[in-house]
């Protein structure tokens, strides 16, 4: 059995983590999400998505639920993915003064999930005083240290000079890890909830092309560094090689997902997400004609 993806969303108070995951289940895309929190006090999901309420689960439309973890979060994901049917993503929100690597230690220990990325929201206006901050500032660092992608929100309450200043800041800093300015949180969700089905049809053509441009949906200024495409790799494909090559690319190459031959004869599912690589045998039924086929999501400018 396959396991379930996770992806952590971390950042300090106020930065817009729970504007973050609102945005992600209004444009789910048919995808079942679980979302961890800590608290339903400390977190707003929007009413309007809200179907009903019991005990620690609220129902969300789609399929998807938001769970309560408190100080259990093993034992809540073991009974979220005990659900039947079982979510496709976990959401896991952190406290805005937790440490995301401490949060992933622990959901490291639930064996049918997989961890992906550690997605950290940053305030644009406040980043750099909390992150010098004699009191909060160990916090804060280490939020960013944990960051696999960046997301800069609030980019549209800083003059452009500051903005040039903090990406210079950050690219200086951490040369690894993309960072994508946001408005109101409203990154590409393909670029977060990871490369579905939709980017898996013809390579010349990839579907739902539109949701990535700022005319069809309000994605901007995100969508002006991002882009996406497919390769083909044809024939017994030395993984190992191919993730490395990938690992050398980390700060434009966001997520690469794939079906491919390995070296020995089978199939397998090859991933790129958060700086990791995610390797698993292939079991499932598959259309021959997509194997080989990588679609990938970078900053404008990088190739796969």
């Amino acid at each position: 059995m396959a396991r379930v993806p996770a992806i952590l969303i971390g950042g300090y108070l106020g930065a817009g983590k729970t504007t973050l995951v609102n945005h992600l289940l209004r444009h789910a895309a048919g995808r079942r999400i679980a979302v961890l929190v800590n608290d339903f006090g400390e977190v707003s999901i929007d009413a309007d998505l809200i179907l009903g309420a019991e005990g620690g689960v609220l129902s969300l439309g789609g399929g998807c639920v938001c769970c309560s973890f408190g100080s259990d979060l093993v034992g809540t994901l073991a009974e979220v993915l005990r659900r039947q049917p079982a979510p496709d993503l976990v959401l896991i929100e952190t406290s805005g003064v937790g440490i995301p690597s401490a949060v992933a230690r622990a959901a490291s220990l639930v064996p049918d999930l997989r961890l992906e990325a550690t997605v950290v929201v940053a305030d644009a206006p406040n980043v750099r005083a909390r992150a010098a901050d004699r009191y909060v500032g160990d916090t804060v660092q280490q939020q960013l240290e944990d960051a696999d992608l960046l997301l800069l929100n609030k980019t549209d309450r800083v003059e452009a000079t500051t903005l040039a200043a903090l990406q210079a800041w950050w690219a200086a800093d951490h040369p690894r890890t993309p960072l994508w300015p946001t408005v109101r949180a409203q990154v590409p969700v393909e670029a977060v909830l990871g490369l579905g089905e939709k980017l898996q049809g013809e390579a010349d053509s990839p579907p739902d092309a539109g949701a990535f441009s700022p005319q069809a949906r309000p994605f901007a200024p995100a969508a002006e560094v991002f882009e996406f495409g497919s390769l083909w790799l044809n024939g017994r494909v030395d993984v190992q090689a191919l993730t490395a090559e990938w690992s050398t690319r980390a700060a434009t190459l966001v997520r690469a997902k794939g079906i491919v031959e390995d070296l020995q004869g089978g199939l397998v599912s090859v991933q790129w997400a958060g700086r990791q690589a995610h390797i698993e045998p292939w079991t499932a039924p598959i259309d021959p004609s997509k194997v080989g086929r990588v679609a990938w999501i970078g900053l404008r400018g990088s190739s796969a």
